[in-house]
């Protein structure tokens, strides 16, 4: 086997799978979360800008520096321990610090990441979150006091999740601070790596949450749009039989619509995708919790399902009438073409019949001019003959006026034979 040679992408393939490795976190503790992203085509952002930032966070710190190609980095800043990851769309900086401050979700932890760093980012704030790591307390009372003060009670969710090894809570609200907040509950016994799992869960799902929700704000968009072409759209369709406009200007106009349709369906096919894929991540990262309900409180997976899925749906049900208006203009366009080949095909037609009639004018014409030709040639021909023969008449006591008599009904025979075999050969 040593002299078997491996394939080049093997170990890369490999290490792929570790690429993203879970933090280890030790309770008590604190996390301070960030997504940054370009507002346009940021699947398309120059990366060396992100590596850039994080290398200035880093010297500031006097922290070691990632390798040159790396999309993950984990290392020291201070007290806090840096978790950082390139994505397609965005990247990520998550802070641990260790211990609890004295005040719940202390705006100064944010501090981790200074202001005039934060405002030299190549990017905006997709989202940013707090996560206060902390043992579970004696009685579920004091927990649950705890959360009512922390969240606003309308949308808190609260569930035990891990077969019961923490209570995660939330409500998915941007505090005055500008973070979102999320407590951890750590029963006794739980290990590092465990409650390592369950916070980059939380962050995972706020990170594809905040990023999915793109696509509704962008299909909004699109449904304006559609809704100002669905209607010209829906009239070519009814009027596709319609004798009163000529089917080529219908069909311009048609074209025109089928033409924004592509055009908004090439615009919008990235986005719907990434919606998609990220819908996907939420759903199964939230089924990863493994859930269970607290004194009747909804969890994570309801609050989903009451305010996430329906914007989800929305985004779909934009994407589907997008592409079924397309597909309906492309299905007239057709119809009208093919109404327009016929048009055609009949106006060709005629153009056909006129032309055999002006053919068959010709024809006849030609045989008139036939005829007159002949007698002009045989004119001159007896004219010709007369003069040759003339000599000769006199030998033979033959007046003029007999010669021509005698010549014209063989010289009118020979030129109408002569042009009959002229046009036998051409035709």
């Amino acid at each position: 086997m040593s002299t078997l040679a491996d394939h080049p992408l093997r170990y890369a393939v490999v290490n792929e799978l570790h690429a993203r490795p879970f933090p280890v976190l030790e309770v008590p503790c604190r996390a301070v979360f960030l997504v940054v992203k370009e507002p346009v085509n940021a699947a398309n952002r120059d990366r060396t800008r992100d590596r850039a930032h994080l290398l200035d966070l880093l010297d500031r710190n006097g922290a070691a520096h990632p390798q040159p190609e790396a999309t993950h980095f984990t290392g020291p800043i201070g007290r806090a321990e840096l978790k950082w990851e390139s994505h397609t769309e965005f990247v990520t900086y998550t802070a641990f610090l260790p211990g609890l401050g004295a005040r719940p979700f202390d705006p100064l932890d944010a501090q981790v990441f200074p202001e005039d760093w934060l405002a030299a980012a190549p990017g905006k704030r997709l989202t940013a979150a707090m996560i206060r790591v902390e043992p579970m307390p004696e009685t579920e009372a004091e927990m649950l006091a705890r959360l009512e003060e922390w969240f606003v009670p309308e949308s808190l969710t609260v569930s035990r999740v891990v077969d019961g090894a923490a209570v995660v809570a939330g409500d998915f609200r941007i505090d005055p601070a500008g973070q979102m907040r999320f407590a951890v509950f750590v029963r006794p016994g739980t290990g590092a790596r465990r409650v390592g799992r369950i916070v980059q869960r939380i962050c995972e799902i706020e990170t594809y949450r905040a990023a999915s929700m793109l696509g509704l704000i962008r299909s909004r968009a699109l449904t304006s749009r559609l809704n100002e072409l669905d209607p010209r759209l829906s009239a070519l369709v009814a009027d596709l039989d319609a004798q009163s406009r000529p089917p080529e200007v219908a069909l311009h106009d048609l074209l025109a619509i089928a033409s924004e349709l592509e055009s908004l369906s090439v615009h919008y096919s990235f986005r719907f995708g990434a919606t998609s894929a990220y819908e996907a991540i939420v759903n199964e990262r939230v089924a990863v919790l493994r859930e269970s309900r607290i004194e009747g409180r909804q969890s994570f997976g309801e609050f989903m399902m009451r305010r996430y899925d329906p914007a989800m749906r929305t985004v779909k049900s934009a994407e589907k009438r997008l592409e079924a208006m397309a597909e309906r203009a492309q299905r007239a366009a057709e119809l009208l073409r093919t109404r327009v080949d016929v048009d055609r095909s009949a106006q060709n037609q005629a153009l056909l019949e006129s032309m055999d009639r002006r053919a068959d004018l010709q024809l006849r014409l030609q045989h008139t001019v036939e005829g007159l030709s002949v007698v002009a040639i045989s004119y001159y021909g007896v004219n010709l003959a007369t003069y040759a023969l003339e000599p000769l008449a006199h030998m033979v006591h033959l007046s003029h006026g007999a010669l021509m008599a005698v010549l014209v009904p063989v010289v009118v025979a020979g030129v109408w034979y002569m042009v009959r075999r002229i046009r036998k050969r051409l035709h």
